[in-house]
């Protein structure tokens, strides 16, 4: 069905799209910036090269290349050119020019029974105005505009007048949901962005799906006082209750099997060396792939940090600030994928991802897989971000011999059966 991706040219355009779009701190590739619209010019640039394929915007700015087989029916391989400030080579790129590699490949082939795309997904990382996923969220139907619309960066540009300077209506931006008719199946590949699989010594994993997200302000009310005049018995210090009630946020998660508890911020009042804080607030950000797991973990940091605060002589608030369910991969393309990538590394193993990925948007609307590749430290959104050169080859190899199978399986019900 189809030919060899040509992994190492795709490795020689990863390092092109680098140096044309990063500088010495990393990438910077923000969505709706110059520098990423280079990004995307350059991707046209080499679809152009296939006389086949027919290259379009859709309504929220996502990019899609079409490669026509006997039926409308499609298989669409997706990433994200955008990156964070500063950041690396591989995140989201990876997923773009690897389906560019795969792409060319069917491109090659003799017959193609179904349609294959590919989907440059814009702004999934939400680096300028603080949505993620926004691309793909609009075409998944999720997005609400009313609540994007009046999101503003840094220099109070709001989003509405960005995405319009690139021709994106925010009030039209779901109409891109006709992008997913005839869709049979989506695939991403990524970097994992953890330790995981470098832990094990492995080169490529299968995703089960992203983390569910429970974030929260929590604000602890004491009574500040001198430090030199107040008796330790006397005292409601709302920062040892933030204190504590972190610590316990954290042993819990430690209890549990694959979750994530973190602080990420605290700030006390009046945070002035001669004084204990009669205010403290703390940013709680939880995760877990069992909606089950997600909702105990939170009930039990609720509970602890009351039972603590009233120890110290403090009351407790608690405000959310997002909450994202769990969302589950394909069962059936998972099984696909572990045969794989059992096949070209020679054994597969199955994980969360803590990061959203534009692949769980698709998850909520289409049958949706996704393959990790192994980061070198655990290590991204930052310059230092790198996978092995063999693991990146070997994952756009992984990527194109799932899109084969899943193309068969769309086409007759069965997956292709793996190479002697």
């Amino acid at each position: 069905m189809s030919a060899t991706p040509d992994s190492a040219r795709a490795l020689v355009e990863l390092r092109e799209l680098a140096a044309l779009t990063s500088d010495e701190q990393g990438a910077q590739r923000i969505a709706w910036t110059p520098t990423w619209a280079a990004a995307r010019a350059w991707l046209r640039e080499r679809l152009a090269e296939l006389d086949d394929v027919a290259v379009q915007v859709d309504a929220a700015g996502n990019l899609w290349a079409t490669l026509p087989g006997e039926s409308a029916r499609s298989v669409v391989l997706g990433g994200h050119l955008d990156s964070v400030p500063n950041g690396g080579w591989l995140d989201g790129a990876l997923g773009t020019i690897g389906s560019l590699a795969a792409l060319r490949a069917f491109a090659a082939a003799p017959r193609r029974p179904l349609t294959i795309r590919l989907v440059d997904w814009a702004d999934e990382e939400g680096a300028r105005f603080g949505r993620s996923l926004l691309g793909s969220s609009a075409c998944a139907g999720t997005l609400d505009p009313a609540g994007v619309r009046d999101l503003t960066d840094r220099d109070g540009v709001r989003l509405a007048d960005a995405l319009a300077a690139h021709g994106v209506d925010v009030e039209r931006m779901r109409d891109a949901g006709a992008e997913l008719r005839d869709v049979a199946a989506y695939l991403e590949l990524h970097i994992e962005q953890g330790p995981v699989l470098e832990r094990l010594g492995l080169p490529l994993g299968v995703v089960l799906g992203t983390f569910g997200v429970e974030r929260h302000r929590v604000r602890f009310s004491g009574a500040h006082a001198h430090a030199g005049a107040t008796p330790m018995d006397a005292r409601r210090d709302a920062f040892l209750a933030a204190a504590r009630s972190a610590l316990a946020l954290r042993d819990e998660a430690a209890r549990r099997d694959d979750v994530r508890a973190t602080t990420g911020s605290v700030t006390v009042v009046p945070g002035i060396v001669t004084a204990f804080n009669g205010a403290a607030e703390l940013s709680v950000d939880q995760r877990a792939l069992e909606a089950a797991e997600l909702a105990a973990l939170l009930a039990h940091a609720r509970e602890a940090s009351e039972q603590i605060a009233a120890e110290e002589g403090c009351s407790v608030a608690w405000e959310r600030l997002l909450a994202i369910e769990p969302v589950p991969f394909d069962g059936e393309l998972m099984a696909l994928a572990d045969a794989v990538v059992a096949e070209v590394a020679g054994v597969s193993h199955r994980l969360p991802s803590g990061p959203l990925h534009d692949a769980a948007e698709m998850a909520r609307v289409l049958p949706a897989a996704m393959l990790f590749v192994r980061s070198i430290g655990g290590v991204s959104h930052t310059k230092e971000e790198d996978s092995s050169e063999a693991d990146v080859e070997l994952s756009i190899r992984a990527l194109h011999e799932l899109a084969v199978r899943t193309a068969t399986l769309a086409e007759h019900g069965t997956a292709v059966a793996p190479n002697p």
